[in-house]
């Protein structure tokens, strides 16, 4: 039996790249010729000429914490999907609300690849729990468990008893939900006195996964593995048997770029996760997911060949509010763009006295002319005064963070 789902997760860099430099140019024209917001953000790209990651970083993101307002101005997605109604099968609210489609094709949020890596194969029983309300969560599941040629019971949320029960008749061997959810199931269940012992594996997102409740779940002879997956983009990156970090989706190109721009930083730098998709209906291109992640160097030893990054590490949405006025990680990066000097950045709020008080810490050479230069540039775009500190290359925190908002009330 294959260690792997299909042969693309096993490709060359050079096969990787070479399909990329064919699949990027034909979504972009798709996008611009039937999605709107596309259309009028890349009326001046030639799809034909962005053939590349590095061509790919020249274009304009689009981010998730702009969802709400774009599709009140335009319902219902923004502009940004290409089928409408009778051509999608289902549409889905997550809070705010923003609304998601979800295509006719089959496995449409690529699950099942993410499953194949947990274990799961063709003739699992899988007791899902995630949500089967209005949020796509656990069709994201049922699609790919479908694909997979697994059986799905749709248990949702709530009535543990219930499930527990349910759980204790048909003999699920894998659990797809929450981590937290399942360890609630799994103490009702010990509560009730109820053995589970064909339940030996689970794939879990929606939340941290933390390494003591793995353990605490191995120790109950459930092996767990995590997705990253969002509601608009479906499985982005997924976790293998090496547990070396996550492996991304062979349908998504993954970036990490400076929180609040949509440019790249290097490897192993924490930054935001920007994805582009090759789903035709919702073909979301540099869509910023507001997340936090880094990519890990080198291939996984599992064999899979596609890039890995850290998983979650936090949101990358920082923006705060000092004496009545929003400063944002644009501005910022703005900032660190007039000083090329500047190798890194990170503005701290505080408020001694209970007066805010900005320091912009820069990691540059000693100059106070530099340190002048910076204060004015600071002033000039967020119209704010800070003391800026430089400080030595490589001394702030590599945790993502362009604004730190350190102030107390007690």
């Amino acid at each position: 039996m294959s260690k792997h789902f299909d042969a693309l997760e096993t490709r060359s860099a050079a096969e990787r790249e070479s399909a990329l430099a064919t699949q990027l140019p034909r979504q972009i024209a798709h996008a611009k010729v039937n999605a709107p917001w596309f259309a009028h953000a890349l009326r001046d790209v030639d799809a034909e000429s962005v053939t590349s990651r590095s061509a790919l970083a020249r274009l304009p993101v689009v981010r998730k914490s702009d969802l709400i307002e774009l599709q009140k101005k335009s319902r219902p997605f923004g502009g940004l999907a290409a089928s409408g109604w009778g051509r999608l099968g289902r549409v889905f609210s997550s809070p705010g609300p923003i609304y998601e489609p979800e295509g006719r094709a089959a496995d449409y949020w690529r699950t099942a690849r993410a499953l194949f890596a947990a274990g799961f194969r063709a003739g699992d029983l899988i007791h899902n729990s995630f949500s089967y309300h209005m949020t796509p969560g656990a069709w994201i599941l049922e699609a790919g468990a479908h694909a997979l040629g697994c059986t799905v019971f749709p248990a949702g949320v709530g009535q543990t008893e219930q499930q527990v029960a349910a759980m204790a008749d048909l003999q699920p061997t894998g659990y797809v939900g929450t981590p937290s959810f399942l360890r609630i199931l799994l103490e009702k269940a010990d509560e009730l006195g109820i053995k589970l012992p064909s339940l030996t594996k689970a794939l879990v997102s929606g939340e941290a996964f933390l390494p003591p409740v793995r353990d605490a779940l191995l120790a109950r002879g459930v092996a767990g593995y995590q997705a990253y997956a969002t509601a608009e983009l479906g499985v982005i990156a997924y976790e293998t048997e090496a547990r070396q970090g996550l492996v991304v989706d062979e349908g998504v190109i993954v970036e990490i770029v400076r929180p609040g721009t949509g440019d790249p930083v290097a490897e192993g730098e924490v930054g935001e996760v920007v994805v582009t998709t090759f789903n035709a209906d919702y073909p979301l291109i540099r869509f910023a997911t507001g997340d936090l992640s880094a990519v890990l160097a080198g291939p996984s030893p599992c064999g899979r060949s596609n890039m890995r990054i850290k998983g979650w590490m936090g949101r990358a949405d920082q923006t705060t509010k000092v004496k009545g006025m929003f400063v944002h990680p644009e501005q910022v990066a703005a900032v660190i763009k007039r000083h090329p000097a500047i190798a890194r950045a990170r503005l701290v709020v505080t408020n001694p006295d209970s007066t805010d008080l900005m320091t912009l810490n820069c990691e540059a050479a000693d100059d106070a002319a530099l340190a002048e230069a910076i204060a004015a540039s600071v002033r000039d775009v967020t119209k704010l005064r800070a003391e800026v500190r430089l400080v030595a290359p490589g001394s702030l925190p590599n945790d993502g963070k362009v604004i730190e908002d350190a102030r107390k009330y007690d």
